[in-house]
């Protein structure tokens, strides 16, 4: 196998951040709020099924600037340092993967983050014990130097999937919201990764 330079992300991948989003918007949003107004009156609510990354299409937010004060100023650590893994093996998975690949392929970790998020996933990868070296934050507009930087992408995302450099690969990981994309390359488990790593070359 030819030396690759290979991106896992974070949200849908090792963590399941949209799983934790809808907690904390009930527990903070909904059920602490009960009968209290908000300044500006808005009915809570989150709409089910929550198959897609459009925030606002599911969650009951005045504005992008609420959203945003939610996930990146009140509750970053809650939601991204808290988090679940995505499956019960994630880590020891990932942590195995590493070890097998090291030698012949560059592993690192990319994760689209802002503001206080990224202590926070930090936080996350460090209480899982992510043996990886590098963690890449990229945004909107350092996307492209993520590219620059990897050969494959392992990731959950719909416009990653969609929307890549044609000398890239990507490999989706398999949820709720991306089913309806069909992509070459396609895991369900982290287990998966290596074997599909293979038809690559």
């Amino acid at each position: 196998m030819n030396q690759m330079r290979i991106a896992i992300e974070i949200n849908g991948v090792l963590r399941n951040t949209l799983e934790k989003i809808e907690q904390t918007y009930q527990k903070y949003m909904i059920d602490k709020t009960d009968g209290i107004e908000d300044e500006e009156f808005i009915t809570r609510k989150i709409k089910h099924p929550i198959d897609s990354l459009e925030l606002m299409s599911h969650f009951s937010f005045i504005d992008d600037n609420e959203l945003y004060s939610f996930l990146y100023e009140d509750f970053p650590m809650e939601i991204f340092g808290h988090s679940q893994s995505s499956e019960y093996n994630t880590f020891i998975d990932l942590n195995e993967i590493y070890i097998n690949l090291r030698d012949n392929h560059d592993l690192l970790i990319v994760s689209d983050e802002m503001g206080r998020s990224k202590p926070a996933s930090l936080f996350f990868l460090s209480k899982f014990g992510c043996q990886l070296e590098k963690v890449k934050f990229y945004s909107n507009l350092t996307i492209n130097s993520m590219w620059d930087e990897i050969d494959v992408l392992l990731t959950s995302n719909p416009v990653l999937l969609l929307e890549h450099p044609t000398d890239k690969k990507v490999i989706k990981y398999q949820t709720g919201y991306n089913k309806h994309i069909n992509t070459d390359y396609s895991i369900t488990s982290l287990k998966e990764l290596e074997s599909e790593l293979t038809k690559l070359l």
